[in-house]
């Protein structure tokens, strides 16, 4: 196959480049191997639980339900992977937050190097080893509700076939990123998300073969909103602001380089779909803690205030309670919060202005230093603005368009799942392009 190597690989290109390349086959196939083992382990229950009523119970619940769709349906059948990568993804936030706040953690991963991420890695395997302790302590009191033999011998061995599935999921993924295609924990939760994709579509198509003309109607316009924001998903993900910037004339030597022009991307949407995630969990807390407080009917305490004032609140921040223009407002509102607290964890206009001044580069028209780091923190401020705008958008005409419509096979996939869906989906294409390329490159060297 004669290809140009100046240019980015195309779909055909790319494809019969993975079947011919022995080291990208291998990859692949590495990743797929990996990928069923990890299927196969959700699917292997935790013995000595009643299955129907614990599934019938994990759909009831918002927070839990929610999980079981990221876990691809493993926490309502309790396998031993039901929590999966989740504890990972968990001690992976909690390493970033902790990261601007810990001036020891924030100078392990800006200023030791490789070293030093080696350090953070190791740091967050112990914090999702903890994460994962937690969760499992949790699932499996809950989950004694529905053992043929409680007591202490199933809470702990149920704690540990829960804690160790995970960590063990937590390794694949760590080898798909090393020997597979690379983004080993989000290309987990992505299959997750699309194993559960069968059963939702099933469930479509049996509701538009039993509704007539109506029904398929409404699920006409239902996946045409979907398909409007899967690109409107793809744009914003891949928008970026362009500022230029030019570097300083320079002399090495006898030699003399001229000025250079080249841009600072900054992203749109720095938080990707982390905000909408925040945010769901705090709107769902309200309710989940009021199930976990449920006391008997007539019950006086003060467990049973705190009961009643949830219930009350869970009723209110609910898009089927007492106001769903509230809930709507306050979802809107979590997600601009969340999305500008995220951009300043990630973005910090100060250093990056110190870092254009120690490569003698500057903006064009910007003084250097305090005038150049104002410039980027207005320029970060107006991008989040419209990237939580888009958020909230895809948050809520979603769902919107299923009440509307009254088509709720689709409850499930919601705007955290889309947003994974198509954010990994896009990263794993680069991967195997830069794989494709870095292929093309190899044979040249050999040749």
């Amino acid at each position: 196959m004669v290809v140009n190597r100046e240019r980015t690989p195309n779909a055909r290109e790319t494809f019969i480049q993975m079947a011919q390349a022995a080291g990208l086959r291998s990859r692949i196939l590495v990743t797929v191997g990996l990928i069923l083992l990890v299927r196969l382990g959700v699917r292997i229950p935790v013995p000595g639980i009643d299955r129907v009523s614990f599934a019938a119970d994990i759909q009831n619940s918002p927070v839990s339900g929610l999980f079981n769709f990221l876990s691809g349906g493993g926490l309502s059948a309790l396998g031993i992977f039901a929590l999966g990568i989740l504890p990972f993804i968990n001690a992976s936030i909690i390493m970033q937050l902790l990261a601007a706040a810990l001036p020891s953690l924030e100078n392990l991963q800006k200023n030791e190097g490789e070293a030093g991420r080696r350090k953070i890695s190791q740091i967050t395997r112990y914090v999702a080893l903890a994460s994962a302790i937690v969760n499992s302590i949790g699932l499996a009191f809950w989950a004694q509700n529905y053992a043929y033999d409680p007591g202490f011998w199933f809470i702990f061995k149920t704690v540990l076939a829960l804690t160790a599935g995970s960590m063990f999921v937590v390794w694949i993924s760590e080898l798909i990123s090393e020997r597979g295609i690379g983004n080993g924990a989000s290309l987990l939760i992505f299959v997750n998300i699309v194993a559960v994709l069968p059963r939702t579509l099933g469930n479509t198509i049996e509701f538009a073969q039993t509704g007539g003309r109506e029904a398929v109607a409404q699920v006409i316009v239902l996946l045409l909103v979907f398909l409007v924001m899967i690109v409107g998903i793809v744009f914003v993900q891949e928008g970026t602001r362009r500022i230029p910037i030019i570097s300083a004339r320079r002399q090495v030597g006898k030699r003399l380089y001229r000025e250079r022009t080249s841009y600072l991307p900054l992203r749109v949407n720095q938080g990707g779909v982390l905000p909408i995630i925040f945010a769901s969990t705090v709107l769902i807390l309200p309710a989940s803690l009021a199930q976990f407080t449920e006391q008997p009917e007539g019950a006086t305490g003060l467990v049973a205030s705190i009961n009643r004032v949830l219930v009350i609140v869970s009723n209110y921040l609910n898009p089927g309670g007492f106001a769903p223009w509230l809930y709507v407002l306050v979802y809107l509102l979590l997600i601009l919060f969340f999305s500008y607290f995220y951009a300043s964890l990630i973005v910090n206009p100060v250093d990056m202005s110190q870092n254009l001044k120690k490569m003698g580069a500057s903006i064009p028209g910007i003084r250097p230093g305090k005038a150049t780091s104002d410039y980027l923190e207005r320029v970060i401020n107006r991008l989040t603005l419209l990237g939580a705008i888009f958020l909230g958008l895809v948050a809520t005409v979603p769902t919107a368009v299923e009440s509307a419509t009254g088509v709720t096979t689709f409850q499930g996939l919601g705007a955290t799942s889309l947003l994974i869906l198509v954010g990994v989906a896009i990263e794993t294409a680069k991967q195997i392009q830069s794989s494709v390329i870095s292929q093309r490159y190899e044979g040249m060297v050999k040749r």
